[in-house]
């Protein structure tokens, strides 16, 4: 049976969204992330190195991860055997979903419409993923499309900065709110994991008030 997404999640609200050029990164960004008091991180499939980096930061032990930009079942199994214990997709793709529930984990699919949030209805998921959050119109789309769907939580990515982040957490259709603000490619490039660490402590403060 598949567990939900909030079962996996094991009650963490914010979710680190992460484009790890290398392998080598990983280790020390799930380090920082772990003593920030981040609780789980979503890997994207964006770099040639994405799978080995989830691997990596799976094998840390601190941290719940996830693979985000899951675009084909054939990623979505390379990166469940990699250690991801959800997929997140930028869409909606019933090949992809229909694979995570074969593999036992949750899929997320993005949604930007009423139609595709009745396609993952009938799909039988009861959480997906607002993408683009911001330029979709924030909580006003959030609250829009949710009304006729009480039964649905939310996932907002894209566009919401730290500034942000309480707002999305005071609607009760959403779950978890994903971020890249914490761990941006710049930090990585720099090798700036104190301040990883420093501003996933301070979100994860604002998550949890």
């Amino acid at each position: 049976m598949t567990a939900d997404l909030a079962t996996v999640l094991l009650g963490a609200r914010l979710m680190p969204v992460l484009t790890v050029p290398s392998a080598a990164a990983a280790g020390p960004l799930a380090d920082a992330l772990a003593a920030g008091g981040a609780r789980c991180a979503e890997v994207t499939f964006r770099t040639p190195d994405a799978e080995h980096a989830l691997k990596a930061m799976a094998a840390h032990g601190g941290l719940t991860v996830g693979a985000g930009t899951v675009l084909t079942p054939e990623q979505a199994e390379r990166a469940v055997a990699a250690g991801a214990r959800f997929l997140v997709s930028p869409g909606f793709d019933e090949e992809v979903v229909a694979k995570g529930r074969e593999l036992g984990v949750p899929v997320v699919p993005g949604i930007a419409t009423a139609t595709e949030l009745m396609l993952a209805l009938k799909a039988g998921l009861d959480t997906v993923k607002l993408f683009p959050a911001e330029p979709l119109g924030g909580l006003r789309m959030l609250r829009s499309l949710g009304a006729p769907f009480p039964q649905i939580r939310f996932v907002p990515t894209g566009g919401i900065g730290e500034d942000r982040l309480a707002d999305y957490l005071a609607e009760p259709a959403v779950l978890a709110v994903g971020g890249s603000w914490m761990a941006t490619p710049a930090h990585l490039e720099r090798g700036d994991y104190d301040e990883i660490r420093r501003m996933t402590a301070a979100a994860v403060d604002r998550s949890e008030r």
